[in-house]
C-alpha cells in the first residue's frame, strides 16, 4: 500500500495526539481553486467551520478568498485572520441578535436568511442602527444530495432555509421593510457530495427560482450555491486533491448567469480535509476473542466524524513496514462509540508506533472537545517542523 510521507522521526520529539497539517499541499488546492474561477464571476468564501484554526485562515485569507461564517465569533475569527469584512457572508438558521449586530456593525457582504423569522428581527436590529442589511434568501430546492442524512441540508423537510411556498411571504416583507436589501438568493443541499449529478438538479432548480423572481420583478446579482463538494477519504495518497475542475466546470455548463451576476460558492472540507491528518501514538494492543484491538491515545474528543457519522478514514501505521494485519483502531474514552475503525488492514503494530488518521483537516479540530476532560490536542505545520 502507498503510504502518506510524513516526518516521522521529528513526530517522535512531539507529545501525541496532534493535528499535523501539510501546508504544500493545502497551498496547490488553493492555487487549483484560483486557477479554476479564474477569469470568471466567481467567488469563493471558504466555510470556516470546516477549520478554524488561525495558520490555517489566514493562509486562505491571502489568496483573496472571503469567508462563509455561521456564527458571530466565527466572523470575529475571519476579521482577526485577515478576511475583509466586502467577503464574508453569514449563514445559519439560528443567528443571534448579538451575532446579527457583529455583521451589520462590520459591515459584511451577506446575511443569507434562513426564515420569515429571522427576516423579521434582522430589519428590526438595521433600523435599530440605522443600517440596511444586504440579504440573500436560502432557499430549500427540495435536491436530494445522496449524502449522510445527518449532512442532507436541501430537503423541505431540513430545518435550514425558506421553502418556495413561503417565498411570496418574504418577499412581501422585504418589500415593507425598509432596512432590508435583497442581493440574491442562497442554496446549500448537503456536505461531503461526490455524485455531482445533484449538483446539475441545483443548477436546473435555481435557473427555475431565477425566473421566477424575474416575474416578480426582481433581478438577482447574486446567486450563491453553497458548497457541499466531497473528497476521497479512501485513497488520499491517490486522491489528495478534490475535483474541482469538474466542480467548478459543471456549474459553468449549466448555470448560465447573466450580465452583471456573480456567482458565489461556500467550500469547506474539499479545500481542508486532504492537508490535515490526526497523529496519535498505540498505548496498547488487546487480544480478543476474534478480535485484535490498536488501543491509541486519540479519540472522538480530537476525531467525532467516525462515532458521529459512521465515517470512514484512511489509517496508517507510519512507523512500520511489517506484514498487514487486521485490526479494530479503538480510542481511549469512556464511549463504545471511541471507534475509528474495524478490522482495518495496518502493519503489524507495537506500543509506541505513530499512527496517521488522513483527511481530518475538516472537522476535526474544529470539533473536539475537552469530554473526560481531556486537552484539546496542539497543532503543527509542515513548513514549522
Amino acid at each position: 500500500m502507498i503510504k502518506g510521507i510524513f516526518p516521522t522521526e521529528q513526530f517522535e520529539a512531539f507529545e501525541t495526539p496532534f493535528y499535523y497539517y501539510d501546508m504544500t499541499l493545502l497551498r496547490e488546492t488553493l492555487n487549483i481553486i484560483r486557477q479554476e474561477t479564474g477569469g470568471k464571476p466567481y467567488h469563493v468564501h471558504y466555510a470556516i467551520k470546516a477549520n478554524a484554526n488561525p495558520e490555517i485562515l489566514r493562509l486562505i485569507a491571502s489568496y483573496g478568498f472571503g469567508a462563509d461564517c455561521v456564527s458571530g465569533n466565527e466572523i470575529l475569527r475571519a476579521l482577526a485572520c485577515g478576511f475583509p469584512a466586502e467577503k464574508i457572508a453569514f449563514a445559519g438558521v439560528g443567528k443571534t441578535d448579538r451575532e446579527i449586530l457583529i455583521g451589520l456593525d462590520n459591515g459584511i457582504f451577506c446575511f443569507n436568511v434562513e426564515s420569515l423569522a429571522e427576516l423579521k428581527v434582522l430589519n428590526q436590529l438595521a433600523a435599530a442602527r440605522g443600517k440596511c442589511a444586504p440579504v440573500a434568501l436560502r432557499i430549500n430546492p427540495n435536491v436530494d444530495a445522496h449524502t449522510h442524512h445527518y449532512i442532507t441540508t436541501g430537503l423541505n423537510e431540513n430545518k435550514f432555509g425558506i421553502n418556495e411556498q413561503d417565498l411570496p411571504a418574504a418577499l412581501r416583507m422585504i418589500a415593507e421593510s425598509g432596512h432590508i436589501n435583497l442581493i440574491g438568493i442562497h442554496f446549500h443541499i448537503g456536505s461531503q457530495i461526490t455524485d455531482l449529478s445533484s449538483f446539475e438538479d441545483l443548477c436546473v432548480k435555481v435557473l427555475e427560482l431565477r425566473e421566477w423572481f424575474h416575474t416578480q420583478g426582481i433581478a438577482l446579482p447574486v446567486i450563491n450555491v453553497g458548497g457541499g463538494l466531497g473528497i476521497n477519504y479512501q485513497h488520499p495518497n491517490h486522491c489528495p486533491v478534490a475535483d474541482f475542475e469538474s466542480y467548478f466546470r459543471l456549474f459553468e455548463k449549466y448555470l448560465k448567469l447573466e450580465e452583471e451576476q456573480t456567482l458565489h460558492f461556500e467550500l469547506g472540507r474539499s479545500v481542508v480535509a486532504p492537508c490535515g491528518s490526526l497523529i496519535t501514538r498505540v498505548i496498547y494492543l488487546k487480544e480478543g476473542i476474534q478480535k485484535k484491538f490498536l488501543i491509541v491515545d486519540a479519540g472522538m474528543t480530537e476525531l467525532i466524524r467516525p462515532a458521529l457519522y459512521q465515517a470512514f478514514h484512511h489509517i496508517e501505521n507510519i512507523s512500520s513496514e511489517k506484514p498487514y494485519t487486521h485490526y479494530d483502531v479503538v480510542g481511549p474514552i469512556c464511549e463504545s462509540s471511541d471507534v475509528f475503525a474495524q478490522d482495518f488492514l495496518l502493519n503489524e503494530s507495537q506500543r509506541g508506533d505513530l499512527i496517521a488518521i488522513r483527511s481530518a483537516g475538516a472537522y476535526g479540530e474544529t470539533m473536539a472537545s475537552t469530554y473526560n476532560c481531556r486537552e484539546i490536542p496542539a497543532s503543527r505545520f509542515s513548513d514549522k517542523i
